[in-house]
């Protein structure tokens, strides 16, 4: 199997967090001070963001009419506001959204004169009810103690699992429980719990509720 170049994992995060989060900037090049510091990444306890997951309602939006085509848009999700920016082509991301849509963002850390702002991989509409129930999430998100024998599992079928869903790409994806029942020999828990991993990661994508595809 082809080695797969390792993805920054989306971190699911409030926007108020990721704002106080320490944010380190590369402030020298070489030897040399650095006019223009670029952000490196976020420094919140022992993790280091560099890519975010973010579920947020657009309080505003702004684009360029000049030839320096970009887009913005400052979402909040209660805690928190931010810019996401797009540049030429990817203003499509934003063309179907409007103030008060509910959306998710899954997209890299940057910055501009050492403001924060996310540029987008993944942009989608989200009902608002997810709102509350990505803030239930993450506050339930505590310390698990995983066992070793657990790990080991885990490791095992981490790319036979992206496989599989990359092969149903003929298919246009491939049911969870499908994907399930082929690692019968492995926990459901396990697998269910690898499957919500990729997804946060933006390695494979949800098109409709219950049904997965690769995204890479």
């Amino acid at each position: 199997m082809q080695e797969q170049k390792k993805r920054e994992t989306a971190y699911k995060i409030r926007v108020g967090e990721l704002i106080r989060g320490n944010k380190i900037f590369e402030t020298v090049i070489g030897k040399e001070v650095n006019p223009n510091p670029r952000l490196l990444y976020v420094e919140l306890g022992n993790k280091k963001l560099s890519r975010v997951n973010i579920i947020a309602n657009i309080v505003d939006k702004y684009e360029s009419n000049n030839e320096a085509r970009f887009a913005s848009i400052t979402v909040d999700d209660g805690s928190g506001q931010i810019k996401a920016r797009v540049f030429g082509d990817d203003l499509l991301k934003f063309n179907n959204l409007i103030q008060g849509d509910t959306i998710l963002i899954i997209g890299l850390l940057r910055s501009y004169n050492q403001e924060m702002y996310i540029l987008p991989e993944i942009v989608r509409k989200q009902d608002p009810k997810y709102l509350l129930v990505r803030k239930l999430e993450i506050d339930s998100l505590g310390p698990k103690n995983v066992r070793p024998e657990d790990k080991k599992e885990i490791r095992a079928i981490r790319d036979e699992i992206i496989e599989t869903i990359k092969e149903a790409e003929q298919y246009n994806g491939i049911d969870k429980e499908e994907i399930i029942m082929k690692f019968k020999d492995f926990k459901p828990q396990t697998v269910s719990q690898e499957i919500t991993k990729l997804l946060e990661e933006g390695i494979i994508y949800e098109p409709k509720p219950g049904r997965v595809r690769y995204l890479g």
